[in-house]
């Protein structure tokens, strides 16, 4: 299984309005590729700033190319993100994940 890690910084103000766009684009698109295995997405609110950090885990690396194109090191963006994020980081990293933890109940 493979993670792969975005982030992006939009203005606190437009978290919620940026989340609800995420849902729209990258997100469903996560979803409608086969081979994702989810993902978790992480906002950190720091003044009038907000971090996010979508990880998605994946198949293989064939899924995540299946995704993200031919060159899967380097971020997806979508036709509105100037209009949110503040930070564009041009590549994604990718982590095998070599030891996970059951949630406990």
């Amino acid at each position: 299984m493979i993670a792969r890690i975005w982030r992006g910084v939009t203005f606190a103000s437009t978290a919620e309005e940026y989340l609800r766009y995420l849902d729209e684009t990258g997100l469903r698109e996560y979803r409608d590729t086969s081979g994702n295995l989810g993902v978790q997405v992480l906002r950190r609110v720091d003044g009038d700033r907000a971090e996010f950090v979508l990880i998605s885990l994946w198949e293989s690396r064939e899924a995540i190319a299946a995704f993200a194109g031919t060159d899967p090191e380097r971020a997806v963006y979508y036709p509105r993100d100037d209009e949110f994020l503040l930070e564009k980081e041009p590549l994604v990293r990718h982590y095998d994940v070599v030891r996970g933890t059951p949630a406990s109940r």
